[in-house]
């Protein structure tokens, strides 16, 4: 194996000294320059699946589809990214996750452009099945390389990248609602397309010309991953001792599940809103097409606001508790989204649950990271993104058969069982 795939076991706290405790070598300030390639990663991957968002009323007119059949083809969507998930782990521990970042989010640049030119809604499933292979390998191997950048870091900066994954999506939905009237569904995803492959190129360059940060191995993790606190330190047994992979196998197995259950209620939710918010406006609540993209972008950017504030929220009120409270108010805002009978009261309950999920995700991955390297990684998303797996087909079949508003409700009981499940966690 590569010696840049191995790392080095810390020294103990006590024997830490000075020097060994500020910034890693070969990163220059906080925000270096992987950190910020990194970061544009995220945000063009949150822009491009934005941009096919705030375009599925179009193209579910294109296609002709009832909202169980559009389910379907979401479906479609999730199947190709879990199934490409756990392979995208092996190939980061093979290969490094930064290359396989850059290849990722080239293929999900490339399949952007071809729902637009889907007629039947078989043909929609057989795209964003290639759709999804780009988005569930692009989103293992940035975060398996996030989850190193952390431990290099040795401050719990996760939630930074997600903000740029928001930001990113927060872009997408806002020029895809400016331009809604102005660029047919073509050339707005073309162009979406395109810009994905000059960031793709651009910040590959700098991520693969900056200095590799150290792979985190299972049993060796950081606390800025683990901890509830935020804080730094080893993974130690009840006597205070490293330990090791192999007696704590089951429990990392258990811990990362846990989280990978976290993330699944979480993705429900997210992947609910992401693909149902502008037909409920539209359809429920009668906002114009703008209108609808301009409430996606208001969630989009209270996800955003809530990742900035994710790492000092997480080392000020602890992990655990960032979580509960989070997924409890993104609870409390599905509620009021999906049941409000206008439009301004049913944006502000889309705004909650932004603010309220914005960090469980980012949190719970870097959490199973931390314990499980990239393979915890690709466990913990596999599971999360079975949520966004089951989400379309549940919401859609729900629609058909007690309408949008109550199938959305199902979020907000995801949201509480994902605020629930961390208090599991920290009692392991």
């Amino acid at each position: 194996m590569p010696l840049r795939n191995k790392i080095r076991p810390r020294p103990r706290p006590d024997q830490t000294s000075p020097q060994s405790r500020s910034t890693p070598p070969g990163t220059d300030s906080p925000w270096g320059s992987a950190r910020l390639a990194l970061t544009a990663f995220f945000a063009v991957d949150g822009f491009l699946f934005a941009a096919w968002v705030v375009r599925i009323p179009d193209i579910r007119s294109q296609v002709n589809a009832s909202h169980s059949a559009l389910g379907l083809a979401l479906l479609c969507l999730s199947i190709g990214a879990v199934l490409t998930m756990p392979l995208v782990g092996r190939l980061c521990l093979r290969y490094g996750s930064r290359p396989v970042t850059v290849g990722s989010l080239a293929l999900l640049s490339l399949a952007v452009p071809l729902p637009a030119h889907a007629h039947s809604v078989a043909a929609l499933g057989g795209v964003l099945l290639l759709f999804g292979a780009g988005y569930g390998g692009a989103n293992v191997a940035m975060n398996s390389a996030a989850v190193d950048l952390v431990a290099q870091l040795r401050r719990p900066v996760m939630p930074s990248f997600h903000a740029g994954y928001s930001l990113g999506g927060l872009l997408g939905a806002g020029l895809g609602g400016l331009l809604a009237g102005a660029l047919s569904t073509a050339w707005a995803l073309a162009l979406g397309g395109l810009l994905g492959l000059a960031v793709t190129a651009a910040a590959g360059v700098v991520l693969l010309r900056s200095p590799a940060a150290p792979l985190v191995a299972p049993g060796r993790t950081s606390g800025s991953g683990t901890g509830d606190g935020g804080t730094t330190g080893d993974t130690t047994g009840d006597h205070g001792t490293r330990t090791t992979a192999g007696r704590a196998a089951p429990h990392l197995r258990l811990l990362v599940l846990l989280l990978g259950l976290t993330a699944l209620c979480t993705a429900y939710g997210e992947g609910a809103i992401a693909d149902w918010t502008t037909l409920h406006l539209t359809d429920d609540v009668h906002a114009s097409p703008g209108t609808a993209a301009a409430g996606y972008a208001a969630y989009a950017f209270a996800m955003t606001s809530g990742r900035v504030g994710g790492t000092w929220l997480s080392i000020r009120l602890g992990q655990t508790r960032l979580m509960l409270l989070g997924g409890l108010t993104a609870a409390a805002g599905m509620l009021v989204a999906a049941l409000a009978p206008v439009v301004p009261l049913a944006v502000c309950g889309f705004v909650l649950a932004g603010l309220g999920l914005a960090n469980l995700f980012p949190l719970a991955i870097a959490r199973a990271g931390a314990a499980g390297g990239p393979q915890g990684v690709a466990f913990a998303s596999t599971l999360g993104y079975g949520g966004m797996l089951i989400g379309p087909v549940v919401i859609g079949f729900l629609a058909d058969a007690a309408g949008l508003p109550m199938a959305l409700t199902t979020v907000a009981v995801a949201a509480t069982a994902g605020a629930l499940l961390p208090l599991a966690v920290r009692r392991r």
